[in-house]
């Protein structure tokens, strides 16, 4: 089985501390960020970054739907690692500043890939797809997180 790896990225209109508090609420703001491929969240401890368990399905084709349930952990200042107990795939999160009033959040999610030729177009296809569900998440976040900023305390109430 070889890793696949899928990682997207982009610069936000907000420090970094607007944009982590906002990915790090799993309580309020995060279902908000989520496209339609993500059903049945449900925050079933913590809420708010490390310590959080969340559940949620992620259907990344009309074939492929994964049930996760993520133990959110903060292993470093400005990153949230999502480990799913139910497969091998780990999210990390990393934001940092990019300048005056402005942040990078980059999202990477890794998992075991399947062998054989079912592994080779899981490799070649899987990375492009999730890249553009969580670059959804990540336009989402940007709106979020500029809202609250431009709002001058804490994040916007709209989605």
């Amino acid at each position: 089985m070889a890793q696949v790896e899928a990682t997207t990225e982009r610069v936000i209109a907000a420090d970094a501390e607007t944009v982590f508090d906002a990915l790090a609420d799993y309580e309020n703001t995060r279902a908000k960020l989520l496209p339609g491929q993500f059903s049945e969240y449900e925050v079933r401890e913590g809420g708010d970054g490390e310590g959080t368990l969340v559940h949620w399905r992620l259907q990344a084709t009309s074939k492929r739907v994964r049930d996760c349930l993520l133990e959110v952990s903060e292993p470093t200042e400005g990153q949230l690692v999502e480990k799913d107990r139910n497969s091998s795939m780990v999210t990390t999160w990393t934001v940092t500043p990019a300048g005056e009033g402005r942040s990078k959040a980059v999202v990477t999610t890794v998992w075991d890939g399947a062998s054989g030729v079912g592994g080779f177009f899981e490799r070649t296809f899987a990375p492009k797809g999730l890249g553009r569900i969580y670059d959804e998440v990540l336009a989402k976040l940007a709106a979020q997180a500029e809202a609250g900023a431009g709002a001058g305390s804490g994040a916007g109430s709209q989605a």
